[in-house]
């Protein structure tokens, strides 16, 4: 069961869901949820476990943490679809 946190914000999520809903992603934040990822965006019947990161920082300081990292290997093991976006462009490139 996963834990509910304060947690921090990336600071180009705002931008990145906001550029979502633009294009027609229905979403739900799960970055308050501890170990998973921030959004799940779903829009034509396709479900998208988002994790966002701040394409500004560092390699370092955008790499994954170990909750992060094992939310993604059982989602995907699950069968689930899972990325890593910084950018709006990441969003035009990985969403489709």
């Amino acid at each position: 069961m996963r834990n509910y946190h304060r947690a921090r914000v990336d600071d180009n999520q705002k931008a990145i869901v906001k550029y979502l809903r633009l294009h027609g992603w229905y979403i739900l934040h799960t970055h308050p949820l501890k170990n998973a990822c921030d959004l799940i965006c779903v829009k034509n019947g396709l479900t998208i476990a988002v994790e966002i990161k701040d394409g500004a920082k560092t390699p370092s300081q955008r790499a994954l943490s170990p909750g992060e990292a094992e939310f993604r290997d059982e989602w995907l093991a699950a069968g689930g679809r899972w990325e890593l976006i910084e950018s709006e462009d990441d969003v035009n490139k990985k969403m489709t």
